[in-house]
C-alpha cells in the first residue's frame, strides 16, 4: 500500500491515531512527508473522496464531543487557563480539529478551479463555526482556523465573506494584544492583506460595535501608529463609514496630548493620506470634522495647554505639503472661515496662534483663481504681515517676526524688492531696538538667522546689518545671545564681515563683563581670530599679544573658554610658544647686543614689540599661561608623558620668571603656576614659601599669601602652615617661666617675630576656601587637634583681657583672641564633619557653651549700670553673637545630635535670661528655626520621644524669646521697637517651618500658635485697660495701628494664607476651650478677627469663632446698665459692633 493510499484510509474514526501520526510527520522538518504534496499528486475523485472523509471525521468528532462540553470544568477555575488540564476526551477532539485544520488547509494551496469543493466548503463552514469556542489554552488550534480562513478569503472561495471576517476579528484583536515586535509586524501584514473584508461589515449592525471599539483601540496603539502596514489598514479604516470618521477623531484627539512628537508625525501622516485617498462624503468628512477641527484649536487653544504643539505639528505636516497636488486648494478652503477672523481676534494669543499658522501656510491661495486676482490676493496678505508686526502685543509681534523672515527666506525670488526692503528695514531699525518688550528683540536676530540661509539676501542684509551694533549692549541677556548668535551665522554663511557689523573693540569690551553664555558665543565668534588653528604657533602667540593690548580683560576671558573649541595639544603648544617668547626677552634684556645671536631657543618678531619692562603685557602673558594650564589640567593629568614635558619645561624657566618679574602682578600667576607643578620640580621657589608666609606683616591683603598657601596645599604642606600659626599662637600666650615643649617640632633658627593676627589669617583663609580646606581637613588629626587647642586656649587670653584692666605680659589682644575662638569652633564644625564617628568635636562645643555661660553671659548687663565697661559689654556681645552662629550653623547642617540640640535651646534660654538678652533675639529665633526644621524632618520619617521634648523645648524657647520682647517694651519702648523690627524676619522663616511640617508634629504648631495668641491678647488687653477714656475705646483699622508686638506678629502671619488660617483655627480652639476669658480678652480677638476679615477676606473660617465669642459676650451684658461713659460699657459696645462687622461680610 502506497503512502497515499494509507493516508486517505487514515481519514477516518477508525484509524484517526494513524492520521494524527501523519500530521506529526508533517510537522516534522526532517520527514519528507508533506501535505501540499501529496495532496497535489491526488487525482481528482480522490481529493473529493479526501476531503468528504475530512467532513465526516470532523462531523462525528464534533458528535461525539459537542463544543457545548468543551468548556465544562473550565469556567469555574479560577487559575491560569493557560495551566489547566484539559480532559482527555477534548484533548483528542482539538487534535482532530488541528489535523482536519491542516490538511484543509494545504488543500486550498493546491486547488484547481475545476475542483468541486462542497465538502470542504461544509468542513470550512463547521471551523468557521468552533473558532470561537475553541479553549484560549489551545492558541495552536485557534491559529491554525484562522489561517485557514484567511487563506479561504485570499483564494476567493464561495462562502469567503463569512470566514474572512472572522479570520479578520481574530487577527485585529491578535495585533492589539501581541507584545512581541516582530510578531506585531507579522500580524500586521496578514490583517493588511485582509483589509477589504472590512467593507463587508455593516457600521450600523448591532454585531459591528465590538469591531468598532477594536478599530478605535487601533488608534491609540503606538505599534500600529509607526509602523507602514499599521498606517496603511489605519488610513484604510477611514473608507469604512462616514460616521465613524468622527469618532476616529475624537480618539485621536483624546489621545493626542500623551504622543510623543515621532508619533504625532505619523498621526498627521495618517490624516494626510486619508485625505488624499478619500473621495465624496468621506473627504467631506475628513476636511470638517478633521482637518478644519485641528485648524480651529490651533488657533484658539492656549500655548499652556498639552495639546497645542501636538495640534501646530500636524497642522505643519499638511503645511509642508503644498506642492502635493490640491492641498493648496483646500488649505485656502479650509482656512477661509477660520484663519482670517482669528488674526483680527481681541485675544492677543488667538492672533499670536492664528499669525504663526497663517505665515507657516503663506502663501494661502486658490490656484484656480486668475493671475490677477491671485495677485491681489498676495498683495492683501502682504498687508495683514505688515499689521502683525505692528501689533500691539509683543506676543503677535513677535510671532509675526517669526513668519516674515521664514516668509522672506523661502519666497525671497518672489517678494517684490520695495516689499523685501520694508520688511528687513522694519524688522533692523524698528523691531531690533523695540524698547517695550526683550522677546520681540530676541526673535528678530534669532530668525534673521532664517533669512542668512537664502544667499540672495546677503547683498541688502550687508547694508542694514551695521544698524544693529549697539544691539550687543541690550540690557537683556537672552537678547546679546541671539544677536551673537546672528552673528555667528553671518560669520557662518559669510554674508558679510562680522566686525563690520560689530567693532572688535564692542566684542571685546563685551567679552569683558559679560555673563558665560554670552562670553562662550563671543569666544567662539572671535577664536579663529586670535587663535587661527590653521597658521604658525608664532601667529597664536602674536594674536594673544594683540588681545592683551587691545583689552586684557578680555584677554583672561577669552583663553579661559579657548579649550572648548580647540584640542588641549594645540593649548599646550601655545603655553610653551608664550614660554618661548618670554624668555626671547627676558635674554634679549640680560644682553641687547648679543640678543639675536644668544637667542638659542628661538626668536620671534614679537621681541621688537614686547619688552620685560612692560609690566602689563608680561603679567597678562603669565595669566593667560596659568589660564591656559587650569583649562587643561584634567587633560595633562590623563598623559603623564604631556605632563612631565610641560611642567619640565616651566620648571626649567620658573626661578628666571621669579627674578625678573618683581611686579605683585606677575608674582600670582607664577606662584599659582608653581603649585601645579611638584615642590620638588622646582626646589629654589618652593623651599622659600613657607619662610615668604613668616615674613610678612600682620594687615596685608589677602592676594599677598593666598597664593603661596594655595601652593603649599597643592605640594601636601598644610602641616607646615600649621606648625607656623602654632608656633605664633603658643609664643603670644601669656609667658609662665617652664619648660618649653619641642617635641621634635623643626624650627628656624632666627628670632621669632609673633604674628598670631596674620596666623589667623592664615587659618580663616584655609577653612573659608573649599579646596584649601579640604587639605586641611586630610592633615593628621593629631596636628589638627594640637591646632584646635592652640587656638581654644585664646579664650582664656580673651577673659582675662575683658575682666581685667590689667594684663600679663601677651602680644594678642581681646580682639585677637575672641577671632581665634570664633574659628575654634568653625574649625571644631569642621572636624566633627569629618570625623563623625564620635561626638569628640561636639563635646568641645559643648564646653564652648558651658565657657560662654559661665564667663561671658555676666557681663551682658546694660553699661549705664556701671558695673561693666562699655568696652567690656561690646566684646561681651560680640563673642556671644559669633557663638549663637556657630550654633545655628551646627544645627544647619545636621551635625547636631540630640544631646547637642537640647545643649543649644538651653543655652538660649540663659542668653534670653541674661539682661540684655533681647538683643540676640534674631539669631535665637533663627536657632530655632533650623532646630525645629531639623527635628521635624526626622519626626515626618521617624517619631520618637526625644524629638517630640525637644520640640517642646523649642516651643518654650519661644515663648520666652516674645516675653523678653513684651519685657523689654515696658522697660524701654524705644529698644522694644527696635526689637520688634529686628525679628520680623527670622519670625517669618521660624513660623513658615512650623506650618510647613505640621503634620510631623501637631503639639508645636499648636504650642506656637497659642504663645502667639498669648502675646497678642496681653497686649491688646493691656493696652484696653491703660485707655482713660470711653471715647478712646475704638476697634484699630489696620495692623499698623496695633501694639508693637500684635503688630510684628500679625504682620507676619498675614502675609501667608497658610499661616493665617493656623492662627484661625487656634484662636477657634482657644474660644472654645474658654481658654480666653474676661470682656477685655473677647474684644480684643475681636478685634484681630475683624482685621483678618479687612487684610484677606477669609469669612467661613471666622464666623463660626465669631459666633462662639457673641454667645460668651453675653455673660457681660449687665455692663450695658452702666453710664454712657463707662470704659466697660464703651468696650462692650465695640466688641459688639466688631460682632456685627464681621458677620455682615
Amino acid at each position: 500500500m502506497t503512502k497515499r493510499e494509507e493516508f486517505l484510509n487514515s481519514v477516518s474514526k477508525e484509524n484517526v491515531e494513524e492520521f494524527l501520526k501523519f500530521l506529526k510527520l508533517h510537522k516534522d522538518s526532517s520527514e519528507p512527508f508533506d501535505l501540499p504534496e501529496l495532496i497535489q499528486e491526488l487525482p481528482t475523485k480522490q481529493k473529493e473522496l479526501l476531503w468528504g472523509k475530512l467532513q465526516a471525521l470532523l462531523t462525528e468528532s464534533l458528535l461525539d464531543f459537542p463544543v457545548e462540553q468543551w468548556n465544562q470544568g473550565l469556567d469555574d477555575d479560577s487559575g491560569d487557563e493557560m495551566e489547566v488540564e484539559l480532559p482527555a476526551a477534548l484533548k483528542q477532539t482539538m487534535a482532530i480539529i488541528e489535523a482536519v485544520t491542516a490538511v484543509a488547509t494545504a488543500s486550498i494551496t493546491v486547488m484547481q478551479d475545476d475542483d468541486a469543493y462542497d465538502a470542504l466548503l461544509g468542513c470550512a463552514h463547521m471551523l468557521n463555526a468552533i473558532l470561537s469556542a475553541v479553549p484560549p489554552s489551545e492558541m495552536v488550534v485557534q491559529a491554525s482556523v484562522q489561517r485557514f480562513c484567511e487563506q479561504w478569503w485570499e483564494k476567493g472561495l464561495e462562502g469567503k465573506d463569512e470566514l474572512g471576517r472572522s479570520a479578520f476579528l481574530g487577527l485585529l484583536e491578535r495585533s492589539l494584544s501581541l507584545k512581541n515586535p516582530h510578531s506585531k509586524a507579522t500580524y500586521l501584514q496578514r490583517l493588511w492583506n485582509l483589509h477589504e473584508v472590512l467593507l463587508t461589515f455593516s457600521f450600523d449592525s448591532e454585531d459591528s460595535k465590538g469591531l468598532s471599539d477594536l478599530l478605535l483601540q487601533c488608534f491609540l496603539s503606538v505599534n500600529h501608529i509607526k509602523r507602514e502596514e499599521g498606517r496603511r489598514f489605519l488610513i484604510y479604516v477611514f473608507s469604512w463609514n462616514v460616521n465613524f470618521v468622527k469618532m476616529i477623531h475624537g480618539t485621536i484627539k483624546n489621545q493626542l496630548q500623551f504622543f510623543p512628537k515621532s508619533i504625532t508625525v505619523h498621526v498627521a501622516e495618517i490624516y494626510f493620506r486619508a485625505w488624499k485617498k478619500a473621495s465624496g462624503v468621506i473627504l467631506e468628512e475628513i476636511e470638517k470634522v478633521c482637518i478644519q477641527d485641528f485648524m480651529q484649536h490651533g488657533i484658539h487653544l492656549y500655548r499652556s495647554s498639552p495639546v497645542h504643539s501636538k495640534v501646530r505639528q500636524i497642522l505643519s505636516y499638511f503645511h509642508n505639503q503644498k506642492l502635493r497636488q490640491g492641498v493648496d486648494e483646500m488649505l485656502y478652503r479650509l482656512y477661509k472661515p477660520i484663519l482670517w477672523r482669528g488674526l483680527k481676534a481681541s485675544s492677543s494669543e488667538v492672533r499670536a496662534n492664528a499669525a504663526l499658522l497663517f505665515t507657516e501656510a503663506f502663501p494661502i491661495q486658490d490656484p484656480s483663481l486668475s493671475n490677477e486676482d491671485m495677485d491681489s490676493e498676495i498683495q492683501k496678505q502682504f498687508e495683514v504681515l505688515f499689521s502683525l508686526l505692528e501689533d500691539p502685543q509683543p506676543l503677535v509681534r513677535s510671532a509675526g517676526v517669526l513668519g516674515v523672515c521664514r516668509i522672506t527666506s523661502k519666497y525671497w525670488e518672489m517678494i517684490p524688492p520695495s516689499i523685501l526692503t520694508d520688511f528687513l528695514k522694519k524688522l533692523v531699525t524698528d523691531l531690533a531696538a523695540d524698547v517695550s518688550s526683550a522677546d520681540v528683540r530676541c526673535s528678530v536676530f534669532k530668525c534673521m538667522t532664517m533669512i542668512l540661509d537664502n544667499k540672495l539676501s546677503h547683498p541688502l542684509l550687508e547694508q542694514l546689518f551695521p544698524v544693529l551694533k549697539n544691539s550687543l549692549h541690550d540690557t537683556s541677556e537672552k537678547v546679546r545671545v541671539a544677536f551673537i548668535e546672528l552673528l555667528l551665522k553671518i560669520k557662518a554663511v559669510k554674508a558679510a564681515k562680522f566686525w563690520k557689523v560689530c567693532s572688535m573693540e564692542h566684542l571685546l569690551a563685551r567679552l569683558e563683563v559679560d555673563s558665560a553664555p554670552v562670553s562662550r558665543r563671543i569666544v567662539n565668534l572671535l577664536f579663529s581670530s586670535f587663535f587661527p588653528v590653521n597658521m604658525s604657533e608664532e601667529v597664536w602667540c602674536e594674536r594673544c599679544v594683540t588681545i592683551i593690548q587691545m583689552n586684557p580683560m578680555a584677554a583672561r576671558k577669552f583663553y579661559q573658554y579657548t579649550h572648548e573649541y580647540t584640542a588641549p595639544t594645540n593649548i599646550a603648544k601655545l603655553m610653551l610658544t608664550i614660554r618661548r617668547c618670554l624668555n626671547a626677552c627676558i635674554q634679549r634684556t640680560a644682553d641687547e647686543d648679543e640678543a639675536e645671536s644668544s637667542n638659542k631657543e628661538n626668536s620671534s618678531i614679537l621681541e621688537d614689540v614686547l619688552s620685560v619692562n612692560d609690566t602689563s603685557t608680561m603679567a597678562s602673558l603669565l595669566e593667560v599661561v596659568l589660564i591656559l594650564w587650569r583649562s587643561i589640567r584634567k587633560s595633562l593629568e590623563m598623559n603623564k608623558e604631556a605632563l612631565q614635558y610641560t611642567t619640565s619645561k616651566f620648571a626649567s624657566v620658573l626661578p628666571a620668571y621669579f627674578r625678573v618679574f618683581q611686579d605683585q602682578r606677575c608674582l600670582v600667576p607664577l606662584i599659582l603656576m608653581a603649585s601645579f607643578m611638584p615642590a620638588t620640580a622646582i626646589p629654589s621657589f618652593s623651599c622659600g614659601v613657607l619662610s615668604k608666609l613668616r615674613n610678612l606683616e600682620y594687615g596685608v591683603a589677602e592676594s599677598q599669601y593666598s597664593t603661596l598657601i594655595d601652593c603649599l596645599c597643592r605640594w601636601g604642606q598644610v602641616g607646615h602652615i600649621l606648625e607656623v600659626v602654632m608656633d605664633w599662637l603658643t609664643e603670644a600666650m601669656p609667658q609662665k617661666k617652664s619648660k618649653k615643649d619641642t617635641q621634635g617640632r623643626v624650627r628656624i633658627n632666627v628670632t621669632v617675630v609673633v604674628k598670631p593676627d596674620l596666623g589667623l589669617d592664615y587659618i580663616e583663609y584655609l577653612i573659608t576656601h573649599r579646596m584649601n580646606r579640604s587639605f586641611l581637613l586630610d592633615v593628621q588629626k593629631k596636628k589638627l587637634n594640637q591646632l584646635l587647642k592652640a587656638m581654644g586656649a585664646l579664650k582664656v587670653v580673651f577673659y582675662t583681657c575683658i575682666n581685667s584692666t590689667e594684663v600679663g605680659p601677651t602680644q594678642i589682644d581681646k580682639k585677637t583672641a575672641l577671632r581665634a575662638f570664633n574659628l575654634h569652633c568653625r574649625l571644631s564644625i569642621h572636624l566633627q564633619e569629618k570625623f563623625s564617628d564620635d561626638r569628640s568635636y561636639l563635646l568641645v562645643l559643648e564646653s564652648g557653651i558651658a565657657w560662654i555661660t559661665e564667663k561671658i553671659l555676666p557681663f551682658l548687663v546694660s553699661p549705664e549700670e556701671e558695673r561693666v565697661s562699655v568696652e567690656q559689654y561690646d566684646v561681651a556681645k560680640q563673642a556671644v553673637e559669633d557663638f549663637l552662629n556657630v550654633c545655628k550653623d551646627v544645627a544647619m547642617v545636621g551635625l547636631a545630635d540630640t544631646e547637642f540640640k537640647g545643649q543649644i535651646l538651653r543655652f538660649c534660654t540663659a542668653v534670653l535670661q541674661s539682661d540684655r538678652g533681647h538683643v540676640f533675639l534674631p539669631s535665637l529665633i533663627s536657632i530655632l528655626k533650623e532646630v525645629a526644621e531639623v527635628c521635624l524632618v526626622q519626626s515626618a520619617q521617624s517619631q520618637s520621644q526625644d524629638l517630640s521634648l525637644l520640640l517642646s523645648f523649642v516651643s518654650d524657647v519661644f515663648q520666652k524669646s516674645l516675653e523678653a520682647v513684651a519685657r523689654r517694651l515696658r522697660k524701654n519702648r524705644e529698644e522694644g521697637l527696635e526689637v520688634c523690627h529686628s525679628v520680623s524676619m527670622a519670625l517669618g522663616d521660624f513660623l513658615s517651618v512650623i506650618q510647613e511640617w505640621h503634620t510631623a508634629n501637631t503639639a508645636v504648631k499648636a504650642a506656637v500658635f497659642s504663645t502667639i495668641i498669648a502675646a497678642v491678647v496681653v497686649e491688646l488687653k493691656h493696652f484696653l485697660h491703660k485707655v482713660s477714656g470711653a471715647e478712646e475705646v475704638a476697634a484699630p483699622e489696620t495692623v499698623q495701628h496695633l501694639p508693637p508686638l500684635s503688630r510684628t506678629l500679625l504682620t507676619v502671619i498675614f502675609k501667608s494664607s497658610s499661616l493665617t488660617r493656623s492662627f484661625l483655627t487656634e484662636t477657634n480652639e482657644s474660644i472654645e476651650s474658654e481658654a480666653i476669658d474676661g470682656l477685655t480678652g473677647l474684644t480684643s480677638v475681636l478685634y484681630v478677627l475683624a482685621l483678618i476679615v479687612n487684610a484677606s477676606c477669609i469669612g467661613s473660617d471666622i464666623k463660626a469663632t465669631v459666633v462662639s465669642i457673641h454667645r460668651q459676650l453675653q455673660r457681660y451684658q449687665e455692663v450695658m446698665a452702666e453710664d454712657h461713659g463707662s470704659i466697660q460699657r464703651a468696650i462692650y459696645e465695640s466688641a459688639v459692633k466688631s460682632v456685627n462687622k464681621i458677620l455682615k461680610v
